[in-house]
């Protein structure tokens, strides 16, 4: 390779074959998902769900798992994806570090979400589903599930966040390109959705309640083949997300990279950052120095300061009760741009790895965010989604301190997605509309009621770290 080179682009047969499991290497073994008497659920009752075949990936504790062929045959459209060095960004910082970004924009549906949409499809398939129902926040994984949906000759019903759904019509239009039907949610289409409009018909929509509505049209269907598929939050989905990090780190090698010192990725329900980050948080576990930092909206920020606790997936509770980190499933978010990092919850995996001390949570404000993606779109050139704004303004900080330290740093995060369906906020922002928002204490503490009498989990941690 060039000695100065600016992206490294591995070969098909140079593809990740597995995905790893970090639940198979958590120093505390995860606490188990409750149903609602409080007792273990067992894999059979999330049968009317998934598949079984998906619940199977869910609940192993086995490390690596084999990517089937037909599944690597449709990743082959976009991945392996490349790795650029952000000399651009560097230069204008004047940073001692070198900058690495992952560009997951390069996918047919413009994000890293195709990752698992494409698997999910895929054992959907095999099962003999004939109709997968799903939610959405900014329109991210309503497209890549309606594209992979379309690959593989599915249905699918898209219950899309009523906020981003009236923003962000281009991403609605995408998915029926792709033959979905999608819907503002808060609907008209389910009891849940009723119900809530019925409470509150102005309601901006929430992940939350666009779950409880995507899971009440697939357990509904009397035929028996619909099931239900989530983009973020469970075992299964960050497993399928984390062929970026594998990919990532053969990458980092032909860059000439021996380690690396800050892994960052922003952080809504935990899929994007686990992609990058879980290879990273093996090595953490068996002794690397790495500060690896999950980042999260101002607004929402789940990590930095939800307790650990058990609580619902939706607002509807239909779901099991996962250990996690939340702001209580009755939370609803402001209305901020980067949709889809407006959810109440936190994946358990990456709630135990806070727990462990293994991550360091941050939390920005939206202005903040758009200013940093303004230097990199103006640096390096590609428009960042405003999720992705997160993970570059943490990016830029990171780099800022290495140059006051004077260390050559080595700082990688997760480009999740491209932000050309997304220019009316750079728009606000740019014209000074753009309007920040921070959760106070006393509306947490009002939205953390509603798992007052829910199942207490325990914050239990190795304490290595």
């Amino acid at each position: 390779m060039p000695k100065n080179i600016t992206k490294v682009v591995l070969s098909d047969d140079e593809i990740p074959r597995q995905w790893y499991n970090l639940a198979a290497d958590l120093p505390t073994p995860m606490q188990p998902p409750l149903g609602p008497d409080g007792n273990p659920i067992s894999p059979d009752m999330l049968a009317p769900v998934f598949p079984m075949n998906l619940i199977e990936q869910e609940v192993s504790s086995q490390r690596w798992i084999d990517i089937p062929e037909e599944i690597l045959e449709i990743l082959y459209r976009w991945r392996p994806s490349p790795l650029y060095r952000a000399k651009a960004l560097e230069k204008a910082i004047g940073t001692p570090a070198r900058i690495y970004y992952k560009n997951e924009g390069v996918s047919p549906a413009g994000s890293h979400k195709p990752n698992t949409a494409v698997a999910q499809a895929w054992y959907n398939k095999q099962f003999g589903i004939k109709r997968i129902c799903t939610e959405t926040g900014a329109g991210q994984w309503g497209s890549a599930l309606a594209f992979s949906c379309a690959l593989l000759g599915l249905e699918c019903k898209v219950f899309m966040v009523r906020i981003s759904f009236d923003q962000k019509p281009f991403r609605k239009l995408m998915m029926q390109t792709w033959g979905a039907n999608c819907v503002a949610s808060p609907s008209t289409e389910t009891n849940a959705g009723r119900n809530i409009l019925k409470e509150s018909p102005d309601t901006p929509g929430s992940l939350g309640i666009a779950i409880s509505e995507a899971i009440e049209a697939a357990v509904s269907d009397t035929s028996g083949k619909s099931r239900y598929s989530l983009g973020s939050v469970l075992n299964h989905v960050l497993l399928h997300q984390t062929i970026i990090g594998l990919e990532a780190k053969k990458q980092l090698e032909v860059f000439g990279e021996k380690k690396v010192d800050v892994v960052i990725g922003c952080a809504g329900g935990g899929s994007n950052f686990a992609g990058l980050a879980f290879p990273f948080v093996a090595d953490k576990i068996n002794g690397a120095n790495i500060d690896i930092i999950p980042v999260e909206p101002a607004s929402c920020p789940t990590l930095t300061k939800g307790p650990f606790a058990y609580d619902f997936g939706d607002v509807a509770s239909t779901t099991p009760l996962l250990p996690m980190h939340t702001l209580g499933h009755a939370f609803i978010p402001e209305p901020i741009h980067a949709g889809g990092l407006r959810y109440h919850g936190m994946a358990p995996l990456v709630s135990q790895a806070v727990v462990e001390g293994l991550l360091s949570p941050r939390s920005y404000r939206q202005n903040d965010c758009y200013e940093a993606a303004l230097l990199f779109a103006r640096t390096e050139g590609f428009i960042p989604a405003p999720e992705t704004s997160h993970a570059i303004k943490c990016a830029i900080d990171e780099a800022v301190k290495a140059k006051e330290e004077g260390k050559e740093k080595v700082i990688i995060f997760n480009w999740s997605g491209h932000g050309l369906m997304d220019l009316v906020g750079y728009d606000k922002y740019m014209s000074g509309q753009l309007v920040d928002h921070e959760l106070s204490d006393a509306d947490m503490q009002k939205s953390l009621k509603a798992i007052a009498n829910l199942p207490k989990a325990k914050a239990v941690k190795s304490g290595r770290w």
